[in-house]
C-alpha cells in the first residue's frame, strides 16, 4: 500500500525541508518529494522522525517487572501518546529470578509485536551498582559482576538484551565490559561512585556512556571531574539525560549541551507517569508523587513522571537549543547509540515509516508506526 503525507517541514538529518512530501510503501519510506505546484492541502505543519525512549520502567498505572498480561501492550501504547516509536522496557535491582522473568516477557513481546510503540528489546539497569549512588535501587539486592552470569541472562532474554547498566569500580567491570561488547551489547555506567580515571578506564574498554548524566553518580568538582566530568569531555560517550528540570537543573541541562551530539533525551519514566499524583511503588519500596514529582520515603527522587515529547520541549525552553537539534536528541542519537540508525532515528529513504506529525509548539497531533497511523 502507497500513501502520502505532506507537510509544511519535514526534518532530516540534514534539516529542514520546507514544502515536501513523504511517499510511505510498505511500512518504509520510499521518497522525499517536493509536493507538486498547486497542491495547497497540507497533512501537517512539522513531520519528524517518531521518538525512540531507550530508558522507561512503566506508565499509565503499569511497571516493566510486574508479571500481570497486558503490561507492555498498556506502556507501547502510552509511548506512542507521547511520540515514542519504539522504546527499551527497562529492569530494576530485583531478585535475580525477577529479572529473568522480566526478561523472558520483554523477548516474547519483542519478537511477537503488538500494538503502539515497537519494543526493541530490553535494558538491564541493576543488579550491578554500587551502594554510594543507589538511587531508588536496593543496595541488599546489588551482585558482584560474574561472565557466566551475565551471559545467563543474554541467553534468558533470547538475545534481545540490548544495553546493560554497570558500575565501573566494581571488580571485574573492565572485564564484564569488553565481554558484554563482544556479544553486542551496549554498556552504560551509573549508580557509582567511580571517579574521573575509573570512568575514562571504562570508556577505554568499550562502555559506550553514562546512564542519566549527573543523577547517581560522581558529579562535576574543578580537582575531580568525576564520572560527568569523564562523559561531558569524552567524545566517546553517549550522555542520557532526563530533561524535566527536576531531575536536572535548566543550568547543567544547558552545561550538558557543550556535547550535543552525543545527549540521548530518556524518561526514566517509573509506574506513576501519566497518572495523578498518588503512592506508587518502585523497585518494590511504595513512592510519592506529588505535583508530578516522584519521591522515596526518604525524600530521593525515583524515577520520573516525564513524557519524552515534553523533554523535547524542555530542551527548546530550559537549555536554548533549536527545535531540530532537541528532535534528534530523542530519536536519531539513540538510534545511533543502539547502532540501529540504520533502520530508524531520522526519515530517510529505506528507513522504517516511524513518523510524527507535530505542531508549531512541538506537540504531537499524531503518529504513524510502520506508515499506520495510530489513534491518540
Amino acid at each position: 500500500m502507497s500513501q502520502l503525507l505532506r507537510a509544511r517541514r519535514i526534518l532530516t538529518e540534514q534539516g529542514w525541508l520546507d514544502d515536501h512530501q513523504l511517499r510511505i510503501e510498505s511500512g518504509a519510506v520510499a521518497a522525499i518529494e517536493p509536493i507538486p505546484a498547486g497542491v495547497t492541502t497540507r497533512d501537517a505543519e512539522l513531520l519528524c522522525p517518531a521518538y525512540i525512549d531507550t530508558h522507561v520502567h512503566g506508565g499509565a498505572g503499569v511497571d516493566v517487572m510486574d508479571d500481570a498480561p497486558d503490561v507492555l501492550d498498556t506502556l507501547a501504547m502510552h509511548k506512542a501518546c507521547e511520540g515514542v516509536g519504539a522504546f527499551l522496557p527497562t529492569t530494576v535491582t530485583a531478585p535475580l529470578e525477577s529479572i529473568h522473568a522480566t526478561l523472558m516477557r520483554i523477548a516474547r513481546r519483542t519478537q511477537s509485536g503488538g500494538p503502539g510503540a515497537q519494543i526493541l528489546g530490553s535494558y538491564l539497569e541493576g543488579p550491578y551498582f554500587t551502594p554510594q549512588n543507589k538511587g531508588a535501587h536496593p543496595p541488599e539486592l546489588f551482585r558482584e559482576l560474574d561472565i557466566a552470569e551475565l551471559d545467563r541472562l543474554v541467553d534468558v532474554s533470547q538475545g534481545t538484551l540490548r544495553v546493560v547498566a554497570l558500575a565501573p569500580e566494581k571488580p571485574g567491570a573492565l572485564q564484564a565490559i569488553h565481554h558484554l561488547k563482544q556479544r553486542g551489547i551496549r554498556v552504560m555506567l551509573g549508580h557509582s561512585a567511580a571517579t574521573y580515571r575509573q570512568t575514562l578506564a571504562a570508556f577505554d574498554a568499550g562502555a559506550d556512556g553514562l546512564v542519566h548524566c549527573y543523577n547517581g553518580m560522581t558529579g562535576l568538582h574543578h580537582r575531580e571531574p568525576g564520572m560527568v566530568g569523564a562523559g561531558l569531555t569524552d567524545k566517546r560517550a553517549w550522555l542520557e539525560l532526563i530533561a524535566d528540570g527536576h531531575h536536572v537543573h535548566p543550568g547543567a541541562m544547558r552545561l550538558c549541551c557543550c556535547a550535543q551530539d552525543r545527549v540521548v533525551l530518556i524518561t526514566d519514566a517509573m509506574q506513576a507517569a501519566g497518572m495523578p499524583d498518588g503512592r506508587y511503588t518502585l523497585c518494590g519500596e511504595e513512592v510519592t508523587m506529588h505535583h508530578g514529582v516522584v519521591k522515596t520515603a526518604s525524600g530521593g527522587l525515583a524515577g520520573s513522571t516525564l513524557s519524552l515529547d515534553a523533554a523535547v520541549r524542555n530542551m527548546v525552553e530550559y537549555a536554548g537549543v533549536t527545535p531540530e537539534d532537541a528532535i534528534h536528541m530523542a530519536s536519531l542519537h539513540p538510534a545511533r547509540l543502539l547502532g540501529i540508525d540504520g533502520q530508524l532515528g531520522s526519515i530517510a529513504p529505506g528507513k522504517r515509516a516511524n513518523i510524527i506529525s507535530l505542531d508549531g509548539g512541538l506537540h504531537l497531533q499524531q503518529i504513524w508506526i510502520q506508515g499506520l497511523a495510530l489513534p491518540l
